[in-house]
């Protein structure tokens, strides 16, 4: 499998991208990097953290890339104009066949964008949409779309359901996920008119819908899927991750407050990195794009390497199971 990582995007530089794509090529010896960007700068970056004797320079590519797209940047307008950005130039070896997957930590609006424009859509999908893996006390749930599409209609959510199943099912090896309709009530009433129009939808048709959850039920691990319009979602994610950081932050504080609880650390400080690895969003790697015709991968802004490692692993994964496949026969099982 051949992965392409867009080498300029992100706020941190090219460094991290770079190590990270090198971190998982000595890590799995099935996949093949393509790093997008400036050629000479990124030839000279690699031979400086790699040197001649790494024994992986036989699957790392580079693809020539004059342009980057910023994070403050309109997404159309930015496609528009920058065709030879990073990302245009990613999904655009996917579409010649050059790649399997594109994964980027640039700005998520114009990969998805680019995704589109370069592949198109799967077919029967009218919206693609973000999906991103939560922690939980169980299993990681998957919370479809979190970003993507602001204003929805019941369809949309339907569809959203139909391709986050599909492939909780294939990456985690569930044979019938259980899905959650995000509302402020578990009752078939509650909810506003897109939450109930989608609850009637979902009730109706094979998938393993569950019926609505409600915000503190996203981390007990007792359903696989959540689905939520991208509007929603991304309020849920950010709170997530502000609240990850408070509560480490909050820790931290009360243990330097006395010798007595600076001595408890060091007794349990195992358990505290562990917890830390199960909150850090840079252990489940990228969201997956679910909807376009290809593989991309979209990427906290802040990735470090190994947010972009695992990233990589993600994208393998799913171009190994076949998830856009998978989606396409869920969709037509629906329809029948």
């Amino acid at each position: 499998m051949r992965i392409a990582v867009d080498a300029m995007g992100g706020d941190l530089g090219s460094e991290l991208p770079v190590r990270g794509a090198i971190a998982a090529l000595r890590k799995r010896e099935d996949v093949e990097i393509v790093l997008v960007g400036p050629r000479d700068f990124l030839e000279k970056q690699v031979a400086e953290i790699i040197g001649d004797s790494s024994g992986i320079s036989d699957r790392l590519f580079f693809e020539h890339a004059t342009e980057v797209i910023g994070m403050d940047e309109s997404p159309v307008e930015a496609i528009r104009k920058k065709k030879d950005s990073t990302v245009m130039v990613g999904f655009e070896l996917i579409r010649n066949a050059k790649a399997d997957a594109v994964i980027s930590a640039g700005n998520s609006g114009a990969t998805m964008a680019a995704a589109i424009r370069k592949l198109g859509r799967l077919k029967g999908i009218s919206r693609p949409g973000i999906a991103s893996f939560f922690p939980t006390l169980k299993e990681p749930v998957m919370l479809m779309d979190i970003g993507a599409n602001v204003d929805c209609r019941p369809q949309h959510l339907l569809q959203f359901a139909i391709m986050a199943a599909s492939c909780s099912s294939l990456l985690n090896g569930i044979d019938r996920p259980r899905i959650g309709l995000l509302s402020i009530g578990e009752e078939a009433s509650k909810g506003n008119a897109l939450i109930k129009e989608t609850h009637a939808l979902l009730s109706s048709g094979p998938l393993n819908f569950i019926g609505n959850v409600e915000g503190r039920d996203v981390y007990k691990g007792d359903v696989d899927v959540i689905i939520c319009d991208g509007f929603v979602g991304n309020i849920s994610l950010k709170i997530s991750e502000g609240l990850a950081e408070a509560a480490m932050q909050m820790l931290k504080t009360e243990i330097l407050k006395s010798w007595r609880a600076k001595i408890g650390y060091l007794l349990i400080k195992n358990a505290f990195v562990r917890f830390r690895e199960r909150l850090d969003y840079a252990e489940y790697g990228g969201a997956p794009l679910l909807g376009i015709n290809g593989v991309g991968i979209i990427c906290h802004g802040t990735s470090d390497a190994t947010a972009i490692q695992n990233a990589v692993f993600v994208a393998a994964d799913m171009v190994q199971h076949r998830v856009n496949d998978g989606i396409s026969q869920t969709l037509a099982e629906y329809n029948a």
